[in-house]
């Protein structure tokens, strides 16, 4: 399996930021001379992970498109000013909780750009896939469970997601997937480090930096983790980020596979003040 994903962060908050028109835009230095990505960043989005079927191999809204999802939006604003009965008040967060990314002027048919159709890859043959249910319910699958939210049932904490016993965050990844609530992610950079901390389950993932790919030392088989090692290096004003070594107690995405064979790749580039252009791919042969 592998796909690839394109999304993209908006800044929320910045010390001493000069502000550019996009198309005069300079991407900020470090003082090592290094993109300057510091700051928090908030990948909330409104477009689907995988694209509608509807749309084919089309990447983008036309602009009749964007103006129906915005009328249809105001509408369902308008209704819920309305009063509504109590019942049901106790299953569910308040609308304030929930992180609305709206709907900006360009705007994509899914987060998943390669394969072209927008959709996942299928599954190799033998491949996992931890269904989970909310609530209850049992699914008759064993453990370990992979999923992030959810379980397969309720006789331990075994039984439930990762996310719910607070091991990994359900939009935290990596790679990062925008979710209902709680999508900020903060980066430091010093010269031979970039530090990536997400607000879900406050996770750090602590990168060092080397030249190019070609200089990562490798790191034993053996060692595994949650959330993978991970390493970089600056390519023009982007970051990368490759992490491998993960410990095959997650998911490689979604609910899909394992993620002891997966090898992930992030690319974080500065596209004007407030905004970063966030890619990932993954490749995974065994999902």
């Amino acid at each position: 399996m592998k796909f690839r994903v394109s999304t993209f962060g908006t800044l929320l908050s910045l010390v001493a930021v000069q502000l550019f028109a996009a198309e005069d835009y300079a991407v900020p230095r470090t003082e090592w001379d290094q993109p300057d990505l510091q700051g928090v960043w908030n990948f909330s989005s409104d477009v689907p992970m995988q694209r509608p079927a509807r749309f084919g191999d089309r990447q983008f809204l036309t602009e009749e498109e964007i103006d129906e999802i915005r009328a249809r939006q105001a509408a369902l604003d308008a209704a819920s000013d309305s009063a509504l009965p109590i019942g049901g008040v106790d299953e569910s967060y308040n609308d304030f909780w929930i992180e609305n990314a709206g709907i900006g002027d360009i705007v994509r048919t899914s987060h998943l750009i390669y394969p072209e159709h927008g959709q996942l890859p299928p599954l190799v043959e033998g491949a996992i896939a931890n269904q989970g249910v909310y609530g209850g319910g049992t699914t008759g699958e064993s453990r370990p469970v992979r999923i992030a939210a959810g379980g397969i049932g309720t006789d331990g904490p075994e039984d439930r997601g990762l996310s719910e016993r607070c091991i990994i965050g359900f939009n935290a990844g990596p790679p990062f997937v925008p979710s209902l609530y709680n999508n900020n992610v903060q980066i430091f950079q010093n010269r031979d480090h970039a530090v990536i901390m997400t607000e879900m389950i406050h996770d750090a993932r602590l990168v060092p930096l080397y030249e190019s790919a070609e200089d990562f030392p490798a790191l034993d088989d053996r060692l595994t983790f949650w959330t993978g090692d991970s390493r970089g290096y600056y390519d023009g004003d982007s970051l990368v980020v490759v992490t491998r070594n993960f410990n095959g107690l997650s998911s490689s995405f979604g609910s899909s596979g394992t993620s002891a064979d997966k090898v992930l790749t992030e690319r974080f580039t500065l596209r004007s003040y407030d905004t970063v252009d966030y890619h990932f791919t993954i490749e995974d042969p065994s999902t």
